[in-house]
């Protein structure tokens, strides 16, 4: 099963960066525009086995700090174009690179920041003996609208239920959220 969801998460992140290569360079092109270099935020996260990887994602605030030289709240950096991107999930294409070094699969639980899971009880941790995902039950549930809880337990349903066809319907359910931008912060 594993080798059956590594191929697929290969031809479909493959595939997906083909035919979005337009859009990633008029995104990278807009970032560079309106808040300059880097293109690409990298964050450390937690992923299969809580191993660490280096997540790409769309630069979406700009780098302001305050008098005392500390960058300003997030709401306060956060540009249009960074709100616009993150609507519409756009900020997250370049994660389709992690999928294709096998460190993020097409579908599956979010991957924590690290910090997150150094406060997880023994119970949370269940939810990093699947890869981290693109999409899966807690995106196309609300996201963000969403307890820490919950989104564990969705998780965990996941890594406990998973098959082919429950990926395959994710992926589907995944359009129209991200269409409407239901959930998203």
């Amino acid at each position: 099963m594993k080798t059956t969801k590594r191929v697929f998460d290969v031809v479909v992140s493959a595939a997906l960066l083909l035919i979005l290569l337009p859009l990633l360079a008029m995104i990278a092109a807009a970032v560079v525009a309106t808040m300059g270099r880097p293109v690409i935020f990298r964050q450390e996260r937690s992923g299969l086995h809580g191993r660490l990887f280096v997540m790409y994602k769309f630069r979406t605030m700009k780098n302001a700090t305050g008098p005392d030289g500390r960058p300003l709240p997030d709401r306060e950096r956060l540009t249009p174009l960074g709100r616009l991107l993150r609507a519409a999930s756009l900020d997250e294409l370049p994660e389709l690179f992690n999928v294709l070094k096998g460190e993020m699969s097409v579908v599956g639980p979010r991957p924590p920041v690290p910090a997150e899971v150094a406060e997880y009880q023994d119970w949370h941790l269940q939810r990093l003996m699947v890869t981290p995902g693109l999409t899966g039950l807690w995106q196309v549930n609300g996201r963000s609208d969403l307890s820490f809880d919950e989104m564990v337990r969705l998780d965990l349903y996941y890594a406990e239920h998973w098959s082919p066809w429950l990926d395959i319907k994710l992926m589907l359910r995944t359009v129209p959220v991200v269409l409407t931008g239901r959930g998203a912060y």
